[in-house]
């Protein structure tokens, strides 16, 4: 073997090693979805493939809204179905919806899906 592809294959099984002994990049980014102006709370929920962040932490006792937010969106994550409120429609492809949720209590969650449930998201109130 000659010293360039001794160099590749060393450096891979190094790669390797360090990918299963360490588990990779587990780090997941910390999106920040929610905002509070004027005292209303704005949860923010992207709908392409699922719905993204899946799970969201928001303050409890405050009034507060859901934005679903679609760009281009041709997937079931389209129609969005969240039962605790009675909730149920189909999305535009692209554009924004806005859900008033009231004063939502602590240790209530939020779960929204889609019509086939195969997407969800979760909202915690604490």
């Amino acid at each position: 073997m000659n010293k360039i592809a001794s160099i590749i294959v060393t450096l891979g099984l190094a790669i390797s090693i360090g990918i299963i002994f360490f588990g990779g990049s587990k780090q997941v980014a910390q999106i920040q979805n929610v905002e509070i102006i004027d005292g209303i709370q704005y949860v923010t929920i992207e709908a392409k493939g699922g719905y993204s962040p899946s799970v969201s932490t928001a303050k409890a006792g405050i009034p507060t809204k859901l934005v679903i937010k679609t760009d281009s969106t041709f997937d079931c994550s389209l129609a969005l179905v969240i039962r605790s409120i009675g909730y149920q429609k189909v999305l535009s492809q692209t554009g924004e919806e806005t859900i008033d949720l009231g004063t939502p209590e602590e240790g209530t969650p939020l779960q929204g899906t889609c019509s086939m449930g195969m997407y969800s998201f979760k909202v915690n109130f604490n």
